[in-house]
This record gives structure tokens, C-alpha cells and sequence, in this order.
């Protein structure tokens, strides 16, 4: 997108705020929304191009707030500001008409204070007619399976109080597998603000190393516990899980999060273990739905110790907590996992012998009162014999604790992290990832 493009939205969204403040009632609130992108999206299968094309998607949402009731409207944003009100005006009017009929919300937070912010980070990407040579020149030979998706995100917002934010990145990532003539596949992402063509090319020379180890026969194996090293993707896949029911303030306070027993003190994991939100990287906005800024960093686990939750500004009034910008559903958005000492050369040793994950699947909680976590290896998980890869396996179903693997069966994480992005296209481009190192665990349970 170019910067003259940019900036009419910019001054669109502005002046549709403006115009919102001058009609508003007094007795009226409200705050203001906007996700918007220009990206690239081509889908390639057999390493040939299936589909491609360029979206240009803007859509606004504006809550309306008045006595302690409040709703809800989306409709599109293109920029033009005379458009834009035509749209906006009757969903003003449609809210007016259903507040009244709405029951009362104890919880309601209306916006305040008068936080500003505005940030802009530009990339370097492959224009639009270079993307296919250059995501496939390594790939020819192979059969290759992936999305690129790529360009501009913006996300803003305004509120009747006086907040107003602008974030506006440059990002792409590419979700891909390579797969063997049996159907074994070998799963990667490459992501980033710039494209770097070397960064891509060990990404493929690695992953072509793979697929030779899977060209072998399959390893079967007895359920039971092995020791067990999870990549950066893996660990990425679990560390999720803490976003589902588990580091929410208001799942601790309802009874329902698997970090219950930390929170309460009454259990602990490996002090190895550290975890923090990490704003300063930019690759998402601080700014919540509330317009609230979250500190920089949040340090969230420390040295195995629970040190904050995730608390919004509802939860924070229903539970008399203090709110730390954290968003409407209390979920990590810029996650980062502290290194330990293990560097990459002595993996299979320490390893010796026992199970090498690369990625996991079908992760739901099996107990989430006790941090019982359930899944599936799959893509690129081998049997190591004496630190040697011997043989792929076949899937293995597992059910353990994060009490046991990120506690005391933690041996520890490498010195080395990797950026895991989130690559998710379902309504909008998602932004952000994990930065997660690798980590070493003993007698990880398989069950089946």
C-alpha cells in the first residue's frame, strides 16, 4: 500500500470518530474499531499456484454505550469518509433503537482517560508479481503444499473519551508442508517483515533433510513415558493452551483455569521456567478494545511462580482486581518464553534416547483442573536411539500434566528461540506469534 493510501485511511477513520463525537447525545458513549488490510494471498499445491489474488478489506465496529447498556454494530470501511458515514449514521440509529430494549450490565465499562498512541512498521515484502517465483524456485521438484499471505494490517482505534491509537504493519508469513511420496509431510512457517531469500532457503534445505529421515520405515511404539524433546513449534502449540482457560483472571476466578493450584501457590513449576508478554517486538498493537495500553513487558510466570494474570477492565470491576490491559478475553497476544542453556548441538545427545516432536496436533485439556493436556504427535516426530534419529514414528496420542513438563520433568530449553507466527486467515490476517525456545522433558506420557 502507499503512503498516500495509508494516510486517507488514516484521516478517514479520524474524521469518522470526529463526526461520531459531534452527534453523540450526552447521555451516550461509545467506542470505535477498525481492522483493515491490503495482502497478498496465494495458495499453492504440487508446487504450482492454485489460487491467487490481492484483498483489500476494512470493516469498523461500533459500540454504542448509555445507561449501563451497550451494543453492537459491524459494517465495512473503504476509506471514503462520505461512504464511510453513510454507513455509520444508521448503525448509530439501529443502536439508539436497541439500547433501550437491553437489559442492564453491572459489568459495563464505559471508555476513559486519553491515551494516544501511533505506530507504523514498514516492511520489506515481495511485490505481488514476484511472490510465486520466489516462494517456488526452491520448491520445483518438490511437492509442496502452502499459503502465502502477505501485506499491510492496520488496527486502530477511537473512543467518546478522547483515546485514540493507530498500529499499521508490514508482515507475511508463509504456512507450508513438503510431502513424501507416502503421504508424510514436513510442516513449516516462514514469517517476518522482510523477506529474506537466505533465511528461506535453510528453511527448505532443512526441511528437505527431513524428508529423507521420513523416506524411512515407521517406527511403532508401546504406550508408556519416554523422554522426549519438543521443538519451538511444539512448545509453541502447548503454550497456547494457557490462552484457553488457564491464565485468564476470570477463569481463576470462576474456577475453571488449569493454573488454579499455581495461582494458589500449592504447586510450582521448574524455575527454568519463564514467561512473559513481550510488546516491545511491535508485531502487535498494545492497545486493547478498550483503547488501554498494556505495559511493554508483563512478566507472567517467573522462575515457575504464577506473578500475574491477564485481567481486563470487566473482569478487574466484577472481581475488585487491578486491570493490566490485557484484552476482552484475556488470551497472550505477544507470548515469549525465556532460553535456558541447551544449545542446538547437544540436543540428541542429551536426548540419547527417546522421542524428537517437531509439531503436535488436536491439543484440547483431557482435566484442565490439573493441567492435563491431550494431543497428538504428527509431522516430522522421530525415534532417537543413542542420540541418533533412527526412524519416523507413528502417531502417538499423549495425555500429561503442564505441572510435569513445564515442573519437574523439565530438563531444559534451549539457548536458541524461534519466532512461531500465528497464521490464521479466518475473518481477517491474524498478527503475532510465540517466541518460544525448544525444550527437553523427561518421561512425557503417551497413552495410546
Amino acid at each position: 500500500m502507499k503512503i498516500e493510501e495509508l494516510s486517507a485511511l488514516e484521516v478517514s477513520f479520524n474524521r469518522l470518530i470526529e463526526t461520531l463525537l459531534i452527534k453523540k447525545a450526552e447521555s451516550e458513549q461509545f467506542t470505535v474499531k477498525l481492522s483493515s488490510e491490503r495482502s497478498q494471498f496465494t495458495r499453492f499445491n504440487h508446487a504450482k499456484v492454485r489460487q491467487t489474488g490481492c484483498v483489500a478489506d476494512g470493516w469498523i465496529e461500533l459500540t454504542l454505550m448509555a445507561d449501563q447498556r451497550s451494543s453492537v454494530r459491524q459494517f465495512p470501511f473503504t476509506g471514503n469518509c462520505e461512504l464511510d458515514w453513510q454507513l455509520a449514521y444508521p448503525a448509530l440509529q439501529e443502536l439508539r433503537d436497541e439500547l433501550i430494549l437491553l437489559p442492564i450490565d453491572p459489568y459495563l465499562v464505559l471508555p476513559s482517560g486519553t491515551n494516544t498512541s501511533r505506530e507504523i512498521h514498514s516492511g520489506n515484502l515481495l511485490a505481488a508479481e514476484v511472490v510465486v517465483p520466489s516462494v517456488l524456485e526452491l520448491v520445483a521438484e518438490l511437492d509442496f503444499t502452502g499459503i502465502y499471505a502477505g501485506g499491510i494490517v492496520i488496527k486502530a482505534y477511537g473512543d467518546s473519551s478522547g483515546q485514540k491509537h493507530w498500529f499499521a504493519t508490514d508482515s507475511f508469513t508463509l504456512d507450508y508442508s513438503l510431502f513424501s511420496a507416502s503421504g508424510q509431510a514436513v510442516k513449516g512457517t516462514f514469517a517476518g517483515s522482510n523477506w529474506d531469500k537466505s533465511a528461506y532457503k535453510a528453511k527448505i534445505s532443512e526441511g528437505k533433510k527431513q524428508l529423507e529421515l521420513l523416506a524411512r520405515t515407521p517406527k511403532e511404539l508401546p504406550r508408556g513415558q519416554y523422554k522426549t524433546y519438543f521443538a519451538p513449534a511444539a512448545v509453541a502449540d502447548l503454550l497456547i493452551m494457557l490462552s484457553w482457560g488457564a491464565i485468564s483472571e476470570a477463569d481463576i476466578q470462576q474456577g475453571n483455569s488449569a493454573l488454579a493450584a499455581l495461582s494458589r501457590q500449592e504447586k510450582q513449576l521448574s524455575t527454568a521456567f519463564n514467561l512473559k508478554e513481550n510488546f516491545q517486538r511491535g508485531l502487535v498493537p498494545r492497545f486493547n478494545e478498550l483503547g488501554e495500553m498494556a505495559a511493554p513487558e508483563l512478566p507472567v510466570i517467573e522462575k515457575g511462580r504464577l506473578v500475574n494474570t491477564l485481567v481486563n477492565s470487566r473482569t478487574a470491576k466484577e472481581y475488585q482486581k487491578t486491570a493490566n490491559g490485557a484484552n476482552g478475553s484475556e488470551t497472550l497476544r505477544a507470548p515469549e518464553v525465556s532460553p535456558g542453556n541447551l544449545v542446538f548441538e547437544q540436543i540428541l545427545p542429551r536426548l540419547d534416547t527417546g522421542l524428537y516432536l517437531s509439531n503436535l496436533h488436536y491439543l484440547n485439556w483431557s482435566d484442565r483442573h490439573t493441567g492435563r493436556i491431550t494431543g497428538m504427535t504428527r509431522y516430522v516426530c522421530f525415534w532417537v536411539e543413542n542420540g541418533e534419529i533412527i526412524a519416523p514414528i507413528e502417531n502417538l496420542r499423549f495425555d500429561e500434566s503442564l505441572y510435569r513438563f513445564w515442573g519437574e520433568n523439565l530438563v531444559d530449553l534451549t539457548t536458541f528461540q524461534e519466532f512461531i507466527p500465528e497464521v490464521g486467515t479466518y475473518e481477517s490476517r491474524q498478527l503475532g506469534g510465540s517466541l518460544v525456545p525448544g525444550m527437553l522433558v523427561e518421561d512425557f506420557t503417551y497413552t495410546l
